[in-house]
């Protein structure tokens, strides 16, 4: 009788090949399972990228939009006021040292307080309809580089600070206070607005490099949006 495991194989030896048939197909679907989430992954990335580029367009739309608006409503009265915007920074700043406080002192000079009186509620009332994209809007208290005659740089440089940040504090005082606000208004300003004193961390300089005290000497109220944290919250979720 002819040996029929020469014609069909071993029982061992159909076993074995079964077994590798086996594996050879798991490798191959997990192959397949590690291509699927690497496709999955790429798209995700490439969605979340897509969201980042979109809050960035519109974070320069929405700077443009405050910007113009702020100069559309005061244009007229910077030069009274001797006043400026940055668009880059949307820092509305007042310029003239004279006009905002004595030499040394944190008290407002009552013609900084008329020009308060007049900018405040209509600032806003502009920044009303923006809220939802502004986080905080910072009022920043700049001094120069000097204080008194023989004064150590660093000690000046502190003295600055105290007095810068006094100066603030006093600016967001009077501002909080005006009769003129509603409450609304006046609760906003409670969340949303900063004192911030920065003595003479950020001069402006001359075209020679440099300090031009007259100039670093201003207070500004400058816009920070929250278009950081949208794409820091888009990042975290990667």
């Amino acid at each position: 009788m002819a040996d029929t495991s020469s014609i069909f194989g071993s029982p061992r030896q159909k076993e074995e090949g079964e077994h590798w048939l086996t594996v050879s197909d798991l490798m191959a679907g997990l192959m397949m399972v590690f291509l699927f989430i690497a496709i999955a992954f790429m798209r995700h990335v490439s969605i979340e990228r897509d969201k980042i580029k979109d809050v960035a367009v519109a974070y320069q739309q929405n700077q443009v939009a405050i910007f113009d608006a702020l100069n559309a409503e005061f244009e007229k009265d910077l030069p009274k006021w001797e006043a400026s915007i940055d668009k880059e920074t949307l820092s509305f700043q007042f310029d003239s040292p004279e006009v905002l406080f004595d030499s040394g002192d944190s008290a407002l000079k009552d013609e900084f307080k008329d020009i308060l009186e007049a900018f405040i509620p209509r600032y806003l009332k502009v920044l009303d309809q923006y809220r939802e994209s502004i986080d905080e809007v910072r009022i920043e208290g700049h001094t120069s580089s000097e204080w008194g005659y023989d004064t150590h740089p660093d000690d000046a440089y502190f003295f600055n600070m105290t007095l810068s940040q006094n100066r603030t504090r006093s600016v967001l005082n009077y501002s909080y206070h005006l009769e003129s606000l509603s409450e609304k208004q006046r609760a906003w300003v409670k969340s949303s607005f900063a004192a911030v004193g920065l003595a003479s961390s950020r001069l402006k300089l001359n075209d020679d490099g440099s300090e031009n005290k007259q100039k670093s000497r201003r207070v500004s109220f400058r816009i920070i949006t929250n278009a950081d944290i949208q794409i820091r919250k888009i990042v975290e979720g990667l």
